[in-house]
């Protein structure tokens, strides 16, 4: 069973350093912890206000665009597109049950004639060559590679079409050997903002903006609502020694950030396809 293509912020991570402690993937249990992320509007740092910004360098959208949000989870992002966009959007991610959650809330939105969720895997896009408008994926795709997505996901834009990925990126050269060697070991791919954007000139696009998330997006949108939602989950799953591990893990993480935010975080890369 492949453990690439999650969606949900670095789960990835927590499979890849506990398969470090002699563990295989067969020993989690992906219902578990993905019970634990549905329980959560968002499945990684983000923030309505900044989804929107990175909307706001986005032109061009009519009734008629056709946008993916590559990696969606629950939606939420995905619902702040659909009241603020024109056309129509395909959210796909891998989890079914995520789905089922983003295709009841844009129900319960009034949003479903906007708005699909579909299941699908990110490194085999359900789409035809030039058909979008807009590709976004909000902490998602490290699961199938920065440089990769940004090539593979290309095909699919229209020319002059965009698109807008949030990414763990290094803010400095160097950083302390704790912060690095957590990422290198999770990660390796992360990399500096201009490397980054580098990658993206390369791959075929025109950067168009690039910005750091602010902390709030971590901590009031992502480490603080999982407080209550841990504390049920433990009491849920008492005994359950996968469970207490992937709480101790996200509890950890949180600790990183607290410690290095300085070093590393979130950063939006927003971009428009050119023909080569």
């Amino acid at each position: 069973m492949m453990i690439t293509l999650l969606c949900f912020h670095v789960y990835v991570i927590y499979i890849k350093i506990m398969s470090n402690k002699n563990k295989t993937i067969h020993e989690f249990d992906f219902n578990l912890i993905c019970e634990y992320f549905s329980n959560m509007e968002r499945q990684g740092p983000g923030s309505p206000e900044v989804t929107l910004k990175a909307l706001s360098f986005v032109n061009n959208l009519t009734d008629n665009s056709l946008i993916a949000d590559i990696g969606c989870g629950t939606g939420g992002q995905t619902m702040t597109l659909a009241e603020h966009i024109q056309g129509k959007i395909t959210g796909l991610d891998l989890f079914p049950d995520f789905i089922n959650i983003l295709n009841r809330n844009a129900k319960r939105l009034g949003l479903q004639d906007k708005v699909k969720g579909i299941v699908g895997s990110m490194d085999s896009l359900p789409f035809l060559d030039k058909e979008l408008d807009l590709i976004w994926s909000e902490g998602a795709i490290y699961n199938i590679g920065f440089e990769r997505g940004l090539n593979e996901w290309r095909k699919f834009l229209k020319t002059g079409g965009y698109i807008a990925v949030s990414e763990s990126s290094w803010f400095t050269d160097k950083r302390p050997a704790e912060i690095n060697d957590f990422w290198m070991d999770a990660y390796s791919e992360i990399d500096t903002i201009p490397n980054q954007v580098a990658k993206i000139q390369k791959a075929g696009y025109i950067p168009v903006a690039t910005f750091i998330l602010p902390e709030n997006c971590w901590t009031e949108h992502y480490h603080i609502p999982q407080i209550t939602v841990q504390e049920l989950f433990l009491n849920k799953y008492a005994g359950n020694k996968t469970a207490e591990e992937f709480i101790a893990f996200q509890r950890y993480e949180a600790e990183l950030y607290c410690k290095y935010k300085e070093f590393y975080g979130y950063v939006f890369y927003i971009a428009k396809k050119i023909e080569l």
